[in-house]
């Protein structure tokens, strides 16, 4: 494998190419140079496998033509000159061909790699049925005796039992089947797949009707989640006949139910769609889901039958950036109505979970502490609607604001009329002189007038605000409601036991700050609440984040001394990281590798429409590899106490949850060096790289 940063071939991805030639019925001279060509493209691309269609090089409509010692010796002489010609290209190439073996004739997937044939694989379903009538030419797979044929001089392995395995390239192991195949209920690339295969092919010809396009795409779609595989996808082109069917030349690449790369349909041109293959999500998605592993038990007899056919991939050099959409907010989708929907579900998933933990609580009314940021501001909304659910007045909830030392007017302001406009049972402790008396108990220089901000004045506020909130909840038999996020749990920011860390219930605890701005940004877009509610909610995401427990340095009390992301990070970056090793347990140097490609460029790639030009950011590598060693440290080696001890909050969603009964477990004790180490090795230095070749 390359040592290069740059190349997508580094970071466990492989190149997908899915090839649509146009092609001429029963030409296989012309159908192999066109194949060829294209073959030829997808290295150029740098790709690792090519798929072509069935049966592309003599055409599938051949009818009655395919029973012609002509057509099939010509189809062999064509074969023969494409393995020829891919001694020196970078993929395997997929190709198909009916091939006569034992007096019988099968529909095959060839699978061709640097002038040797790696194996083939016979159509098993053959569909003789509506316009089918394959079983009046072709053999099944299944009937077939023999395990190894002999084919252009060479001894290859044949059947449907075979996994091909790059024994040099981890998770790159290819399993094909026929196009028919898929439509069955248990098609030949599930046991593949079962058996390790991360790349699943079809090759297809499917001809078109009305509606059929939609339901391909669900079959390819589905298999791949169910296999936890990648699913590559061609149907037959331009120039298969049409005396009685049509064609529209589809070509799909999925991964894991999650569509990467569409062809145009009913192209007059032949086409070649590309897409980066994440083999080692793949991995990581099947080492995880037990309930994959398991099924591999019960069909274990069979897949122990499997043959894998090794093979040593010669990786494509140099730089090759990927080339996949990668979201730069993971936790929230940049198109719309995926935004929406997600959205949707998150803020639901919230008011259900506090609406069940108040009915078995038998607790009707909430507690909560409100500052003016981002978490206080939507524990409070979503509070609010809760209480419209239950058909409990809003007055219910008890809303308090704190000022302390450093409290500014814009927050202070926005909490007040917060509560003002929700109509909620509003309340101010002004908590200085609780916090005051505390530094004198504990001999804090700042009771004797010294400026001294340590993290014992910090805490000393953030304890007595909390210790406020659950005496009021004492008083008024309610719930201490909770407002810090997933983003603040996984960096440690917060302030454990009596402090925010602690809560009766905490609706946030899966929320990442950048769904948390999202869903404030939804709740204002689809007009969740009145119109000055709104109003409010768009000044609070316009308000810097600050824990404000820092007095302010200049005479202006509106610009904090305290600014979170200088001190932790930019939250966009670090819950882009949050995801990437917590849902994937993805090495650093990927996820820099992910993050540079994600954040690299403000011009790349799509924004979400809520997110105003001037917050469309963008980092370097010096950056991303900064900020992310910060939360590697803070992650693995400082934090997990306080996640151990986290108060109960609902999941909301994959890779959101660092709760010890929701998703993650792991020890408070843990080192942190292997991650560092591996960052700090592998992710180079550009300053340093700049001048290298």
């Amino acid at each position: 494998m390359p040592d290069r940063f740059h190349s997508i071939y580094s970071h466990g991805f492989i190149r997908a190419a899915v090839c649509v030639p146009t092609l001429r019925v029963a030409d296989p001279v012309f159908n192999a140079l066109r194949i060829s060509e294209l073959a030829r493209e997808a290295a150029e691309a740098h790709a690792a496998v090519a798929l072509f269609p069935e049966m592309g090089l003599s055409a599938y409509s051949n009818e009655d033509l395919f029973h012609q010692d002509a057509l099939l010796s010509a189809t062999e002489s064509a074969l023969s000159r494409i393995v020829e010609g891919s001694r020196d290209l970078s993929p395997v190439l997929l190709a198909g061909a009916p091939l006569r073996f034992e007096g019988k004739l099968f529909n095959c997937a060839v699978a061709i790699y640097r002038g040797n044939i790696l194996g083939v694989v016979p159509k098993t379903y053959l569909p003789n049925y509506r316009e089918f009538y394959e079983k009046r030419q072709f053999t099944s797979g299944m009937n077939a005796l023999s395990r190894e044929v002999r084919l252009l001089g060479q001894t290859v392995p044949f059947g449907t039992d075979l996994v091909f395995e790059a024994g040099n390239v981890p998770g790159f192991c290819m399993a094909v089947e026929v196009c028919e195949d898929v439509w069955t209920p248990i098609p030949p690339s599930t046991y593949g797949a079962l058996a390790g295969a991360t790349v699943l092919a079809n090759l297809s010809a499917s001809n078109i009707t009305v509606g059929k396009a939609q339901y391909r795409r669900l079959l390819c779609a589905g298999q791949s989640g169910r296999c936890l595989a990648a699913y590559l996808y061609s149907a037959a082109g331009p120039g298969e006949s049409t005396t009685d069917l049509a064609w529209d030349g589809y070509a799909l690449i999925y991964e894991n139910n999650e569509l990467l790369a569409e062809s145009w349909r009913f192209s007059d041109d032949e086409q070649i769609v590309l897409a980066d293959i994440d083999l080692e999500r793949l991995v990581q998605e099947r080492m995880r889901t037990t309930s994959f592993n398991d099924t591999v038990g019960i069909y274990r007899e069979r897949l122990s039958r499997i043959r894998r056919i090794p093979f040593e991939f010669v990786v494509p050099r140099g730089d090759i950036p990927l080339i996949r959409q990668v979201e730069r907010f993971p936790f929230v989708p940049s198109d719309t109505e995926k935004r929406d929907e997600r959205c949707y579900e998150a803020y639901n998933i919230q008011v259900h979970g506090l609406m069940k933990r108040l009915a078995a609580s038998g607790i009707d009314r909430l507690v909560i502490g409100v500052s003016g940021g981002l978490d206080s501001t939507h524990s409070l909304i979503v509070a609010a609607r809760t209480m419209d659910r239950l058909g409990l007045s809003r007055k219910n909830i008890l809303a308090y604001t704190m000022p302390g030392f450093a409290t500014s007017r814009t927050t202070h302001e926005n909490a007040r009329r917060l509560m003002a406009s929700l109509e909620v049972s509003a309340g101010e402790i002004d908590i200085r002189p609780s916090a005051m008396q505390m530094l004198r108990n504990i001999g804090h220089p700042f009771a004797q007038d010294q400026p001294v901000y340590d993290v014992t004045f910090e805490n000393v506020q953030a304890g007595e605000r909390t210790s406020h909130l659950f005496r009021l909840a004492n008083r008024h038999h309610a719930l201490v409601l909770g407002t810090g996020d997933l983003s603040e749990l996984a960096l440690g920011w917060t302030t454990y036991g009596v402090g925010d860390h602690m809560s009766h219930y905490n609706v946030n605890a899966s929320v990442p700050k950048t769904l948390i701005q999202h869903l404030i940004r939804w709740v204002v877009d689809t007009r969740q609440f009145d119109s000055e509610t709104s109003g409010i909610l768009t000044a609070v995401l316009d308000t810097e984040i600050s824990p404000e427990l820092v007095p302010a340095l200049t005479a202006d009390a509106d610009q904090p001394a305290q600014r979170t992301e200088e001190k932790i990070g930019p939250y966009e970056l670090q819950d882009f990281n949050l995801y990437y090793i917590t849902r994937y347990g993805f090495r650093p140097s990927k996820v820099a590798f992910l993050a540079l490609h994600a954040w690299g460029d403000a011009e790349r790639g799509r924004w979400s429409d809520l997110i105003p030009p001037e917050k469309r950011h963008q980092y370097d590598l010096p950056a991303i590899k900064k900020w992310l060693d910060l939360f590697l440290y803070r992650f693995f080696k400082i934090s997990q106490f306080k996640r151990s001890a986290m108060p109960n909050g609902p999941k909301v969603g994959s890779g959101g949850s660092l709760s010890p009964r929701g998703d993650w477990r792991a020890p408070s004790d843990a080192e942190a060096s292997v991650w560092l180490e591996e960052l700090r090795e592998k992710v180079p230095d550009p300053r340093v790289e700049k001048g290298s070749t």
